[in-house]
């Protein structure tokens, strides 16, 4: 029951930070001063981050299944699979500035 609440969420949030630009929901980017803000491609930014709430999601429906159909397994690969795909997506986004402004 709290996977599928958490996956609902999950999606919920990538879809106001993908298709609604909610950047101000994105940890750090709606703390930092107007000039910081205006260094990076909102656009790509709210993409990449909408996405992977999407994967989060997607993730949590396999351990809300796991639970479900008592497979342990397959709640250890969708947990498994969520703390891959943050630390993943922590790595890709701080290096290579993919999301800063190309000049």
């Amino acid at each position: 029951m709290v996977h599928g609440v958490m996956a609902l969420l999950f999606v919920l949030l990538g879809y106001l930070v993908r298709f609604r630009q909610w950047a101000w929901l994105i940890s750090g980017y709606n703390t930092s001063s107007r000039e910081s803000r205006d260094q990076y491609d909102r656009e790509a930014l709210t993409r990449g981050v909408g996405n992977t709430m999407f994967v989060l999601a997607a993730l949590m429906v396999v351990s809300a299944l796991g639970q479900w159909l008592r497979v342990p397994f397959l709640t250890r690969v969708g947990w498994g699979g969520f703390v891959l795909a943050i630390l993943v997506f922590l790595v890709y986004a701080n290096t290579g500035n993919r999301y800063k402004k190309h000049s």
